[in-house]
């Protein structure tokens, strides 16, 4: 998506001080099927410009063919626009010299805020009529903390979202309806193999959804 000049410099401006890098916009139709809220970009994204670029990515595309979706099909973002790293000072195994890291990690939710008015904007743009969300940083953005992705995923919510309030300064719900749809991460897989057969349940019954609406 191309985004106006304004809201590119004010979300820049919300970002400064904090340790985030480069910057993936949104991709998909804008007549999309389905709206698909990830946490961030990680480094291969920021390297691609691409969302969902990387292993997760390779997961997210089986996933879309369980529910008989392709990338055409939908319209995918992140909660935040730009990669949050932490750095960190390690031993290098081979010289046994320190080094400095830059490793992905989670957003914190001061990050989320600050880029919350691209959200909204690509929400307003869409106007989706369901959203799916992947992991608990995409999921509380819109529905907030007492939401989990391990008590909702699968589930077919409906109710209005958290978006900016007039102040910008924290969120207040929209007087528009959503459906959200709460999924796992498709990293998730990588770090607990069990999930495998939940998270194939789970875009097999999107599918059905998806066709007895259509």
């Amino acid at each position: 998506m191309n985004y106006p000049d304004w809201l590119v410099n004010d979300v820049a401006r919300r970002s400064k001080g904090f340790l985030l890098e480069g910057f993936v916009a949104g991709a998909g139709p804008l007549n999309a099927q389905l709206f698909i809220l990830g946490e961030a970009p990680g480094r291969n994204e920021i390297e691609t410009l691409i969302p969902f670029s990387g292993a997760a990515g390779v997961e997210l595309d089986k996933s879309l063919t369980l529910a008989g979706l392709t990338r055409s099909d939908i319209y995918i973002t992140s909660a935040v626009r730009s990669r949050p790293y932490s750095i960190k000072s390690v031993i290098n195994k081979k010289s046994g010299t320190p080094e400095m890291r830059r490793p992905n990690r989670t957003p914190t939710k001061k990050e989320i805020l600050a880029h919350a008015p691209i959200t909204d904007y690509e929400i307003q743009q869409i106007q989706p009529d369901i959203i799916v969300t992947l992991g608990n940083i995409g999921l509380q953005r819109l529905l907030g903390s007492t939401h989990t992705v391990t008590k909702d995923h699968g589930q077919i919510l409906t109710g209005p979202i958290k978006e900016l309030n007039q102040a910008q300064e924290s969120y207040q719900l929209s007087d528009k309806t959503y459906t959200i749809v709460p999924m796992f991460h498709p990293a998730a897989i990588f770090y607990n193999r069990k999930l495998a057969p939940l998270i194939e349940e789970d875009w097999q019954k999107l599918g059905v959804f998806l066709h007895k609406k259509s």
